[in-house]
């Protein structure tokens, strides 16, 4: 992986507003691997049945599936993503989103996305596909 794309991309994450509030942090990155991690905080992140909000899961592997995406230097962007739900994670926990790509064409990639807390369970798990754009990220 080219340095200077892994260097913007963990400058991007760490000042983008949305992954600031949640408190996500980008890991690791290499080329077709990104992992960000995030505390489940219950106060800002339960549904109405006091368990964790689907919507807060996602947003963690969508973080994942946006830096694993442009890796490559180049601009991509969600085609689909379909998600199971598994468990809900206990208070407090930290949890790590993996996105792996699993397939390439010259203009789609697919992704493996897995949530687990920090004991190792396995909390969510994800499909996504990518349409990759050809032109290069703007904060290089």
């Amino acid at each position: 992986m080219d340095p200077s794309v892994k260097k913007a991309i963990y400058e991007r994450v760490a000042t983008e507003p949305f992954a600031r509030t949640f408190g996500m942090q980008l890991v690791e990155l290499e080329e077709g691997f990104s992992a960000v991690e995030m505390v489940f905080d219950p106060e800002r992140m339960n549904n109405i049945y006091g368990r964790a909000h689907g919507g807060a899961l996602f947003a963690l592997m969508d973080e994942a599936f946006q830096t694993v995406g442009q890796t490559d230097g180049t601009i991509g962007v969600a085609l689909n993503v379909n998600v199971t739900y598994v468990s809900s994670p206990p208070p407090g926990t930290r949890l790590r989103a993996e996105a792996r790509e699993v397939s390439r064409t010259k203009r789609t990639a697919g992704y493996q996305i897995t949530v687990k807390d920090s004991d190792e369970t396995l909390i969510a798990t994800c499909q996504a596909l990518l349409y990759k754009t050809g032109k290069p990220i703007p904060f290089l």
